[in-house]
């Protein structure tokens, strides 16, 4: 019975709208991922690596100890540390945030303007001798 009710409560949770609404967002926002990460890489490294003289940004690297050789086999990998993948993920981070920024901004600003339409009037007052009529006219009833 009480595996019955977690299944039913479980239900409960991943049918409600927020959970397949920020499901939905995460798989978005994971090809939206792809598609800055690709624009970063493909179109504003290049241009940027091509105004520093041909700079390639992925092949910035420092270090740390070489690669130790024998033959043709290596016996131990060199370290480095890659600061121009860095950089590179650096770009594509602050591109993702300037663009949801702006989606969230234009959201917000199309939810203001709904705010602000108008509520519907609220009808006049009524003048005053309506309103004593009406008044006469239910003491009237009451007393029938």
């Amino acid at each position: 019975m009480a595996k019955c009710k977690f299944w039913s409560d479980f239900k409960d949770f991943a049918m409600k709208g927020n959970v397949i609404d920020m499901a939905v967002g995460v798989v978005v926002g994971g090809a939206f991922g792809k598609i800055v990460t690709s624009l970063v890489n493909d179109l504003i490294m290049p241009a940027v690596g091509s105004l520093l003289g041909g700079f390639d940004f992925t092949n910035l690297k420092a270090v740390l100890s070489k690669a130790v050789v024998e033959g043709e086999t290596v016996v131990k990998p060199a370290v480095t540390l890659n600061y121009g993948n860095f950089i590179q993920e650096t770009v594509n981070f602050l591109i993702i945030a300037f663009s949801i920024f702006l989606v969230i901004k234009g959201i917000m600003k199309l939810s203001k303007k709904k705010e602000e339409e108008p509520a519907p009037a609220e009808p006049a007052p009524k003048p005053d001798d309506v309103v004593l009529l009406e008044e006469i006219r239910d003491l009237l009833k009451d007393k029938k």
